[in-house]
């Protein structure tokens, strides 16, 4: 059976993927133009690196690097030294790059953090010796740089994200290990919406049907919330605004994962959780 071979459009990428490095470089806040000479500098090298190489989804490497920077500096408020690394973090284990290029280039500093990242393992089995626990201490004593595990865990996200162009074997594989030792890690740095994220994805991949059902539920059910809380807040809003205090009132949904948690743990169906939201003021 003959092979059909993918033709894509090299110049129609090149502009994707300049436009999607222009994307991060305005999603990286307080950069000087030394920082943006060497994030330029990093993109170049890694664009160069990858040139040859395609994701499972058949999209140019270069998007996985460009997005993890990007998480890091619009998702975690990462520093410019720290989107370098980003973009730079799988060179050395995937390419002709060596740990001794990322000094010349960018320093003793970018080298401790790149050298961390390949030492982070990747295998993982659910019933193994390794507990979640244990990986994070193995994670923190890698490097005493704490951007190791935060470029790492944006990584994750953005593997998480696109993981559907995975084989379903794979996508189980790595859903487990993420809920198991990612989520726990991004909880214990304090970013909780990652955290979430992490786990909700999990979830998709390892319990697809009840992920979907809880989904669908939110969705039916959304506008009725909307007006519950707009009606809620209203009288709160006017009140603050008599005092004139400056606030903000922010309304979250119960993340799906949580709320399947409950399901299962406290054995109440979907329509009996009644702390489906809560209002932060």
């Amino acid at each position: 059976m003959e092979k059909i071979i993918p033709l894509y459009d090299v110049e129609k990428e090149r502009k994707e993927i300049l436009n999607a490095f222009r994307g991060l470089l305005r999603a990286v806040k307080d950069r000087s133009k030394e920082d943006t000479r060497l994030i330029r500098k990093a993109f170049d090298l890694a664009l160069e690196a990858h040139k040859d190489v395609r994701r499972k989804s058949g999209e140019p490497y270069i998007y996985h690097p460009i997005a993890v920077a990007r998480i890091c500096a619009e998702e975690m408020g990462l520093d410019s030294p720290a989107i370098v690394c980003a973009l730079l973090h799988d060179t050395v284990e995937d390419t002709y790059i060596t740990l001794e290029d990322i000094e010349d280039m960018f320093g003793a500093k970018s080298r401790r953090i790149i050298n961390g990242l390949t030492k982070i393992p990747e295998i993982f089995d659910e019933n193994s010796s390794i507990q979640a626990e244990n990986f994070r201490k193995m994670i923190l004593t890698i490097s005493d740089d704490f951007r190791v595990v935060l470029i790492k865990l944006a990584d994750r996200l953005h593997n998480m994200r696109t993981l559907s162009s995975m084989k379903p074997d794979k996508q189980l594989k790595i859903a487990s290990e993420t809920r198991f030792l990612y989520a726990p890690l991004a909880h214990r740095f304090g970013f909780y919406t990652v955290k979430t994220e992490l786990e909700d994805l999990s979830l998709k991949f390892t319990h697809s049907e009840a992920y979907d059902e809880i989904v669908t539920k939110l969705q039916k059910t959304q506008a009725v919330r909307t007006r519950f809380i707009n009606q809620f807040t209203l009288p709160i809003r006017r009140a603050l605004d008599e005092q004139g205090l400056i606030y903000e009132i922010k309304s979250r949904t119960k993340s799906v994962f949580s709320i399947y948690n409950k399901i299962h743990t406290k054995g109440v169906p979907f329509e009996e959780i009644y702390d489906l939201f809560a209002i932060r003021i």
